[in-house]
């Protein structure tokens, strides 16, 4: 019965049937909405006409803060507000002023209340917006764009009502072009765009560099710059919904601009107890990325509250992989820069009676239908005695604890505050044996700091309201918390716990073997820094959780490095040539271009003896029908020599395998041109190759569905191969670790940590082309 009485009233204030069938749906909204028309009827009646219903319905399904629903309401019925832009006006402002009491001359002001727009206003607006435009018009009649006088007309009579100007502006250019003929009722023809040409489409690429991006496709930083996210600006906190205010958020906020100056602040607060990886990647793009495009700044913060976990290397490896992708913080601070701070804000929270110490263990504070605290109602002068008792070391680990009184948004009850820790921490030593959890600092050290933008992971959303909840409870500057989504990659594992079994399995060498996705790991594998930066560009900043293809990473590798990295030649497996006519005494020097598609930037020089290396695959006595490279009677051209080689005698080894070819060799314009042209080394460097495939088989290797012996039984048998005795042609013979080359036709490689001064070791980065199976 009360749905039909709804359906009724909602007809009533002008809903179709269907639009009020859909807003009952919204139980939210349709109580909104059903207050506001009960309210309105007290003063119009039971009969409410459309217009009024239509602002009412706009009031509802707009309007965040629900205490100025009465008030909002009293203006609409009063006729006092009686168009959408007034009731846009009138909504901007209330969000713009969340405290009592609203000043209302200043109110009525802002929104046009009382401001009478006579038709001959209106008329002499669009007038002169048609006079300005009439010879456009003229020419392009009724294909002209009439919301363009519509706007400039309602930016001149700002509380003018729309349908009246929208009335006005077709009687006069009825007027001036007369009714419509055959042609303007034909469909305006589409501009065609211009085909990019290929050197515009590749410099229309996002290569990306220290954040920064150039092309047509929209950068990180352009995704990230003012306006694009609808982030509130700094001091504007209250408008973001959800948002709590206090009496005291106003003078909080004003305080903040005075010491920020209105600068966005942001942060990217790691724990130190494991390896950044891929994720963490987009992590920083975006903390750092939204400072730099904004004109702000970006702490790097460790949140070292948990000291049996952290290690000093991980410190270490987290800023060196901030600073890897280009970004420099503006500090760096950890959270136990604050410990004195927060201690003292956890009195304080226990002396407003919203925090007590617990003695439930551990285990009966797991889930979220723990059983509620037994002494969460202890006098207020019991916990402060008590939580003075923990921080001098009286009690045991998991025999106390400080909780808040709230409950989060997943229904969690009390979290805790501070738990008893007796391992020394790597910064203040055993000054401590009481630390805080990520659920209390977090939001303090934000606020400490003065963050305008806490930009976090989805999952964190259910700690949104402790954020607010916290930083109100202590009359402090609270900051605004924004998630989005986070990034995952197919193919891989990314947690602390899992890699860890991996490295105890033998699976992978350590945090930073190429096979993980792991910062170091990538870097370690030859990645750029800036194809990582690109391809958090092109995931984009989503609020869904993305899971991407490790292909499409790859595919951001290859962009960069065709561009950067220095061509060699190098052979995996190779096959002796001699060469029985070479031309020369002794062997010659040959100049190959570091990027043969553009030789300003270069040439490197290599040796050509008489004897020289192939790939074993590039040579077949009994070649299948479409091999191109060197046979009986098909020769091949040696890249760069400016020769061509010609089979004369197969050498086999006692067991019928092939050992050597010997070759005659002529000038490659002294004939036909050969089919292909292969690559080669002669007096090479010997070296060792590592082939790198993914580490799993399935693509959700952590999914009991997919993988139901668990992702330890899905590792890849094939995901490293080593090829120990590889030649490389001596232009590498200085590289350092992580200089990257491509190998000609084989890929691109990286220097491996692992060189020694007599064998170098490369890591394949990538292939040239993405193999078709893995897309």
């Amino acid at each position: 019965m009360a749905t039909l009485d709804s359906l009724t009233l909602f007809t009533g204030l002008g809903l179709s049937e269907h639009k009020a069938r859909e807003t009952l749906k919204n139980t939210a909204l349709s109580a909104q909405l059903r207050e506001a028309a009960t309210q309105a009827q007290q003063t119009l009646g039971s009969t409410i006409d459309k217009a009024t219903g239509t602002l009412l319905y706009g009031l509802a399904s707009r309007l965040r803060d629900t205490r100025r629903l009465s008030f909002l309401v009293s203006y609409i019925a009063s006729k006092k507000i009686h168009t959408d832009s007034q009731l846009s006006a009138a909504l901007e402002y209330v969000r713009s002023h969340p405290l009592d009491p609203i000043n209302t001359v200043d109110f009525e002001q802002e929104c046009g209340v009382g401001v009478m727009v006579t038709p001959e206003q209106i008329e002499e607006a669009v007038e002169a917006t048609i006079n300005r435009h009439r010879p456009q018009l003229l020419v392009e009649r009724y294909h002209f764009n009439m919301g363009l006088l519509m706007g400039e007309a309602r930016a001149v009579l700002k509380w003018a009502d729309g349908k009246m100007i929208k009335h006005e502006v077709d009687m006069q250019v009825l007027h001036l072009l007369g009714p419509k003929m055959e042609s303007d009722l034909e469909k305006k023809p589409k501009v065609a765009k211009a085909r990019l040409q290929e050197t515009d489409r590749r410099t229309a690429k996002d290569v990306m560099e220290n954040g920064e991006a150039a092309g047509q496709t929209l950068s990180l930083m352009e995704q990230l710059r003012g306006e694009a996210l609808k982030f509130h600006k700094p001091g504007e906190n209250y408008k973001t919904p959800g948002y709590v205010t206090t009496p005291h958020t106003m003078d909080l906020l004003k305080q903040h601009m005075e010491i920020t100056g209105g600068q966005v602040r942001t942060r990217f607060p790691p724990e130190p107890n494991g390896i950044l990886h891929i994720g963490h990647a987009k992590a920083i793009n975006f903390n750092f990325g939204y400072a730099k495009a904004n004109s702000g700044i970006c702490f790097l913060r460790f949140d070292d509250t948990n000291p049996e976990k952290e290690e000093a290397k991980f410190f270490t490896s987290i800023y060196d992989m901030v600073t890897w992708l280009g970004y420099t913080p503006y500090k760096v601070t950890y959270a136990s820069d604050y410990f004195d701070q927060l201690y003292a804000w956890a009195v304080e929270l226990i002396r407003r009676g919203q925090a007590y110490v617990c003695h439930q263990r551990g285990e009966e504070l797991k889930g979220h239908n723990a059983m509620p605290s037994p002494w969460r109602d202890r006098p207020m002068e019991e916990s402060l005695l008590l939580f003075e008792a923990m921080r001098k070391g009286k009690f045991s680990e998991g025999e106390a604890t400080l909780r808040m009184k709230l409950v989060m948004e997943d229904g969690k009850m009390d979290p805790v505050a501070y738990r008893v820790k007796y391992t020394p921490h790597h910064r203040t030593g055993d000054s401590w044996c009481i630390y805080p959890t990520y659920d209390y600092t977090h939001c303090l050290c934000d606020s400490i700091e003065h963050i305008t933008h806490s930009l976090c992971t989805k999952e964190f959303q259910a700690r949104r309201s402790s954020y607010f909840w916290l930083c109100n409870a202590l009359d402090v500057y609270c900051p605004v918390q924004w998630e989005y989504g986070r990034l995952n990659l197919h193919y891989a594992v990314v947690s602390k716990r899992k890699i860890l079994q991996l490295v105890a399995a033998g699976a992978v060498r350590d945090w930073d073997d190429p096979r993980l996705f792991t910062l170091t790991a990538l870097r370690r594998r030859g990645f750029p820094p800036e194809a990582i930066n690109n391809f958090c560009a092109r995931v984009g900043v989503t609020v869904a959780q993305t899971t991407m293809e490790p292909h499409l990473l790859e595919a951001c590798v290859r962009d960069v490095l065709n561009d950067t990295a220095p061509r060699a030649m190098a052979v995996l497996e190779s096959l002796q040539v001699i060469i029985t006519n070479f031309p020369a005494a002794k062997s010659l020097d040959i100049q190959v271009p570091n990027f043969p598609a553009d030789e300003t930037k270069g040439f490197h020089q290599v040796p050509f003896a008489p004897i020289v290396f192939i790939e074993r695959t590039d040579f077949k006595e009994e070649p299948e029908p479409g091999f191109k490279r060197l046979a009986w009677g098909q020769p091949v051209g040696l890249r760069h020599t400016g020769y061509v080689i010609e089979l004369q005698h197969v050498v086999k080894g006692p067991s019928g395998c092939v050992k050597s070819l010997e070759v005659t060799c002529r000038r490659a314009d002294a004939g036909e041109k050969p089919k292909a042209f292969i690559h080669w080394v002669s007096q090479p460097l010997t070296c060792e190759i590592r082939l790198y495939e993914r580490l799993f088989q399935h693509k959700n290797p952590e999914d009991p569905v997919e993988v139901p012996g668990g992702f330890l039984s899905d590792l890849n048998p094939a995901s490293l191969q080593v090829v120990e005795a590889a030649l490389v042609d001596r232009s590498v013979a200085l590289a350092q670790p992580f200089d990257k080359f491509q190998f000609e036709r084989l890929g691109y490689f990286s220097v491996d940590p692992d060189s020694r001064q007599e064998q170098l070791v490369f890591n394949r980065t990538v292939t040239l082309k993405e193999d078709p199976g893995k897309v």
